[in-house]
């Protein structure tokens, strides 16, 4: 293959990458108010989702790899490591800016899905401590706390939250 099919091979796996990745950072956002609403149904399909836009870039990133090796050696650019930076210097012209704009779209992205997923993840471990926290209070409320004790004396014991009471004394 020439330089230029080499090229708009690249190109072409570059912008379905970015596609994904656009789509996949949709779907951390939609994840945000999922979480905060507490629909576990929407949450879960959700997350098929982003499993399925894991799947696709992980077969996209090994072809657009392969194809930027290929470039890379047409080029003269380093084959072991191919970066998009490196192979758009040795291209110049407007397909090597194309490759520095495509590289500078797909590295704000994936940033954003970063951010936005460690946002979620940070709410979601407030809820599971939050959740974590009310089973421990009712499990205390609801354990054993006996007015008598085994013997059949009266139990002289704090009064914790949740629990009736005599206004007798």
């Amino acid at each position: 293959m020439d330089k230029s099919e080499l090229y708009k091979k690249l190109v072409s796996y570059l912008e379905d990458e970015l596609k994904v990745y656009r789509h996949l950072l949709d779907l951390v956002r939609k994840e945000r108010d999922i979480l905060v609403a507490a629909n576990i149904d929407e949450l879960n399909e959700n997350n098929k989702s982003k499993d399925t836009m894991l799947a696709k870039l992980k077969q996209l990133d090994r072809v657009r790899e392969k194809a930027a090796r290929e470039l890379a050696q047409v080029v003269g650019a380093d084959m072991a490591q191919p970066r998009l930076l490196d192979i758009a210097a040795k291209i110049n012209g407007t397909e090597g800016e194309r490759l520095r704009s495509m590289h500078q779209a797909l590295d704000m992205v994936v940033n954003r899905v970063k951010d936005l997923n460690k946002k979620n993840e940070a709410l979601a471990q407030s809820a599971l401590a939050n959740v974590q926290g009310a089973m421990n209070a009712l499990k205390s409320t609801l354990g054993e706390t006996p007015v008598y004790k085994k013997q059949g004396d009266l139990k002289k014991s704090e009064v914790q939250s949740g629990q009736l009471v005599s206004r007798e004394a």
